[in-house]
Formats: structure tokens, sequence, C-alpha cells
């Protein structure tokens, strides 16, 4: 049955800093995608993205504001509350004990404590965004409206955290009604070229390449893909190489500020005491508009060569030349600020270099045209000379001898835009922009192989002899069907075919299948369960139960057989690849019905397509593959 045309289209991107919601209505009969800009603390003014902050009164779990709200003098300033930020990498366990390990004392204490705080900001948003959206559907209420939510994740995130941040933004809201979706559409570095591609599709040619950088708060995501399509109204991407990313982003100038502004108050407090600890004034200058405005203009042509960051509650005859105190204020050069951003622009660099290199290993020959700038550290004019300067003008880098340095339409907004973007080229033509895209790790299923004495990797494997054929096996061997870094359709599944043997009146009808996970590269993948890194992700479980078994192979069903009459049931594994690749949240359930139906856990949606498969009776394609389950 054909999806209903959704009313409405958000696409979500939440940040480190800073979160951003896009939309197009198309219950007027608009494609245009729009931002909510009006957000509460705000008034009048417009902002395009609101803070990722949250304030909670101490010795409750119950939040006092966030947003713009949590940024007054009251709520920054209160003894009595606690002021919760820059906690969107601590999702991955990976950083969060990271973090514990460096500053135990300013770490959330547990994952729990981390989706907490997850699930408080998502539900606030949500609450906001129904708020501000429900007014302009046409003629439908919202709880009936048919509406699509869309989120990006991080290129840093691996598919459990994906899946993790799937559960808390349901159980903010975002999939209460009954005709309202969620799902993860594309990573960061992805929905930032699908916008580019969009909004400035004159200025790419026929395969040429380009290089996307979203450098935002916490983290920078790149991805190389292949310009086509460039003659027709629908341009399409095709990503080159499995997406890069590291923890480099402008939420570490804060932090460097803030430590050295530190420093300087602590000298200070050691000749004449401050009103307040240097902690406290260090945090809240780096929080100051007067920092964040500076910081952002940083390399523009109206910057001065000495800026200002006023002290709180400092009386201004308090003087310290010693620290650059006078007038209540401490004062900066503009060097200063720059060795703050050169520590994130060298890594920035070294970053974009790795994935050039290793484009110059899979491509040879193949030159980047473009290095395409999103988020909010990639707006940045002294990171976009930087990066121009080496990259451009320096001309080092053997495949991208030509590259120029593009600023993508509306750097801070690129990524909610594009999710929104590349739904409605789906609607409207069919496809989406990114049509291939590759895997940053490779899939499997565990199976048996029939026995051959001349193979090497058979020899010293454990065996067994299947008493339907007689014949020999070696089990817990793998059958990858994915392989790490190859380019994948999303339009097309991935087809694998598989084989059974069932005896007659046999009341088993379910059977489980693994799948099977590597991130080994693909010369070094393990052809063994016992081998490398494979460790099992998920389990497939096909039911059978309703159906016909005259749809079966019979094998040894004739009389003067002396083997057992058995049947052999052939099917398909069919998996579309998401933006996380495949998820190992719960086990999947693959139905044999007529047609074909997939019946997938609430968890793994199939629009996104992180792990979608269909059950069918093998028609070609791989070779069938025995699945392990007949062995005793």
């Amino acid at each position: 049955m054909e999806q209903k045309k959704p009313d409405l289209i958000v696409g979500i991107d939440f940040g480190m800093t800073a979160t951003g919601v896009s939309y197009a209505n198309l219950s007027i009969g608009s494609e245009y995608v729009r931002w909510i800009q009006k957000w509460p603390g705000r008034g009048q003014a417009n902002e395009n993205k609101v803070p990722t902050i949250l304030v909670y009164p101490n010795h409750t779990q119950t939040p006092s504001s966030w947003g713009f709200l949590s940024e007054t003098a009251t709520e920054q300033n209160a003894g009595d509350k606690d002021y919760k930020d820059w906690f969107k990498t601590f999702l991955d366990p990976s950083r969060l004990g990271q973090k514990q390990a460096e500053d135990p004392a300013y770490s959330p204490r547990s994952m729990e404590e981390v989706e907490r705080l997850y699930d408080d900001y998502h539900r606030l948003l949500y609450k906001h965004i129904e708020f501000k959206l429900s007014t302009e559907l046409f003629r439908t209420p919202w709880h009936n409206a048919f509406i699509e939510f869309i989120f990006s994740v991080p290129t840093t995130w691996p598919p459990q955290v994906v899946e993790r941040y799937r559960s808390i933004v349901e159980r903010a809201g975002f999939a209460q009604c009954r005709n309202h979706t969620l799902s993860i559409g594309l990573t960061e570095a992805e929905a930032a070229a699908v916008h580019t591609s969009l909004e400035a599709a004159g200025i790419f040619r026929e395969n040429d390449i380009l290089l996307v950088c979203d450098a935002g708060g916490g983290t920078t995501d790149l991805s190389v893909l292949s310009v086509s399509d460039t003659r027709t109204d629908a341009l399409s991407l095709q990503q080159l190489d499995v997406v890069f990313g590291a923890t480099i982003g402008s939420a570490a100038i804060d932090y460097d500020f803030e430590s050295y502004a530190r420093s300087r108050l602590e000298l200070a407090h050691l000749t004449s005491p401050l009103p307040m600890s240097p902690e406290e004034i260090a945090w809240e200058m780096m929080k100051s508009r007067d920092f964040q405005n500076t910081k952002c203009e940083h390399g523009g042509p109206d910057e001065a060569p000495i800026f200002s960051v006023p002290i709180p509650k400092l009386d201004p005859a308090y003087v310290n030349h010693t620290v650059g105190i006078e007038y209540g204020e401490m004062k900066f050069t503009r060097e200063e600020l720059q060795r703050l951003f050169d520590k994130q622009v060298q890594k920035l660099v070294g970053l974009i270099n790795s994935q050039l290199q290793t484009m110059q290993k899979k491509h040879p020959g193949q030159q980047v045209n473009h290095l395409v700038l999103a988020g909010g550290l990639g707006h940045s004019p002294y990171v976009q000379d930087r990066l121009r300067a080496h990259f451009v003008d320096g001309g080092g880098n053997p495949n991208a001898r030509n590259v120029q340095v593009r600023i993508a339409p509306d750097p801070q907004l690129a990524v909610c835009k594009g999710l929104v973007g590349d739904r409605l080229r789906r609607l409207k033509a069919g496809k989406p922009v990114l049509k291939w895209r590759c895997c940053r790790a490779s899939y499997g299923t565990i199976c048996k192989e029939l026995y051959n004495k001349d193979n090497p990797q058979h020899i010293g494997r454990s065996m067994y002899k299947d008493p339907l054929n007689g014949k020999l096996y070696v089990t817990q061997s793998i059958a990858w069907f994915i392989k790490k870094g190859k380019p994948v359709t999303l339009d097309e599944p991935i087809t694998h075919s598989f084989h059974r043997k069932m005896t007659p009146g046999d009341p088993r009808r379910a059977f489980p299948t693994s799948i099977v996970e590597s991130s080994a590269d693909e010369q070094f993948l393990p052809h063994h369960m016992d081998a490398g890194d494979a460790h099992i992700l998920c389990e497939i479980e096909s039911d059978l139960s309703t159906a016909d078994e005259s749809k079966f192979k019979e094998k040894n069903r004739h009389f003067w057989s002396l083997r057992t009459h058995y049947f052999q049931i052939d099917y398909e594994v069919k998996v579309l690849i998401g933006p996380a690749d495949l998820s190992k949240d719960q086990p999947i359930k693959v139905d044999w019905q007529a047609p074909p139906v997939v019946e997938l856990p609430a968890s793994i949606q199939r629009e996104d397509g992180i792990l979608e498969l269909q059950s069918s009776p093998a028609s070609g394609g791989s070779k069938p593959v025995e699945i392990n389950g007949s062995q005793p």
C-alpha cells in the first residue's frame, strides 16, 4: 500500500552547542524549506538555532529552563542550580569514559544521567516544535497530521549509539501520535553535502568530487562524494569513501579560552581577591556574548587588535595590568585568540589530509575539486582563510591540486535543511540525492561450508557430517555480503541467497540467522567466528510457519532413495544500508507470506533503511550459503 504524502517534514540537527530545526509544510502545497527562528527567551528576535543547554535546581531531576531561557543571569549564576551543556558527545560510552577519566568532577556520573539530559532536552524541544508548527498546518490537527521527523547523527557515532539515540527521541514524543514517524536520515556531513548540492547546484560539473567538512561545536564530519546527473533537475551524489569523523569543534575553543582566562584570574586573585572564584568568573566570561561574538568574528575584516571581556561583579576600580585587567574587564589580543583557534585548525587540517590520503589510495588519479565547509566552526572567517592557505595556496596534496574552498549556503543550517531537502527530492523524483553510500563496516552471516580438503581455510577446522545428505561441513564460517568501504546503492537492496534443510512434519518453522559485523579492512576479514574482530550484531528470525510445504524443494523423495527425505528451503536476505549501517538493537523477525512481508521492531524503521530484510523464494543473485542450524 502506497504511503500517504506527509503534511509536514521536520529535520532536526541536535548539536553540541546549539540545535537547528527546519521544515517543509506540504499541507499548504509549499516545498520551500524553512526553519524555526522564534525560541523561548528571545522575544521577537530571530535566532537560527537554540542553545543545547539545560538548568536543574539542585537535588531535582526536572529542569527549570532550557535553551535561551537558561542563558539568563538568574539561571547561570544561581548557586542552587546545576547548569548542563556540552553533553552531546557523551552518548557514546567511549567518549563518556574518556571525559570521566580526564575531568571526573565535571563529567556525568553514568550513561543513565546522560540519557536523562537527552530525554529532557528533546522532550522540551518537541513541545516547542509542536507549539510553533501546529498552527501552520492546513485544516489538520497536529495529532492527526502525517508528520515525518528526520534526525541527523554524527559520523563518529557507532550503530549502537545511533539506536540509543533513536530510542531517546521516540521517548521524548517524536513518534507518539499515530501518523507521526521518526527516522535517522543522514550523517551530518552527508546532510550538509545534500544541502549544498541542492542550493548551489550550478557550481558543480559532472563527475566533480567534493569533500564536505561539517565542523560544528563538538564534532567534525567529513564525506567525499562524486557528482552526477548535473544535466538534469535531479543532481545526484555518490559516496566514494567511508565517512570520517573526529571530536574537533568550536566548543574546544571555548574550553581553552576558559582555561586561559582562569589562569590569569588566579594570578590576580592571589594579589587582590576577586568577588567570585576564578573558576566561576572564567566560566561566565567564556559564556558571555562579548567573547562569543568576538570568537565568531575572528578573522573578519573589521576585527580589532585587542578585545575585552567584562569580569562579572568586578568593581571597575579594580586594576591589575600584569594580567590585563582594568575598568572591570580583561583584555586579550587577537594573537591570543588566534592561538586557541590554531589548535583546532591544525587538527582539522590533519583530518582532511588523512581523508585525502585515503582517497589517493582508493581512487588514484582522481582529483578533489571542492572543499565544502559547513557548521559553526566552518563558518568562521579565520578557519576558512587558514584552510584556503593550506589546501589552495599551499597546493601540497597530489589529489587536490586545483581544489576550491566553498562555503555551504546557510552553513549553520546546512545539516537540518539538507535532511528536509533530501526527503523532498525523494518524494518529487522518486530517488534521494545521495544514491550510493560506503559502509563503515563489513556484514555477513554465520554459515556452514561444504568441506574442501584443498581449501587452506578448512584445515584444522571443526566439522560435522550432515545426517540428511551425508556430507562433511565446516561450521562457524562467515559469508560476507557487505564489505567495508564498498559503495552500495540506497535504492536497491543487497541480496544474498541461503538455504536450509527441514524434514517433513518438523514443527520447527522459525529459524534464527546471525548477522555478523567486522571493522577490519576487506583483505583482513576473518573467515571464521573465532578469528579477527568478528562479532554477532543481531539475529534474524525467518518464520516459515505459514509457508506451504509444496513450495519447498524436496530431496530424496523417491522410494528407492536410501537417504533421509527432507525439504530444502531456498530464501534470500535483502539488506538496505542507512547512515549508521546495520543495527543490533533487537532480533528481527522475517515472515514468509504471500507476498513477502517484513516485520521490524519499532526501533528499526523501514524508511531510513538501517536494516530492512525480506524473505522470499531465492531467485538468483549470490551463490546460496547454507545457514548453521542443522548440526546437533
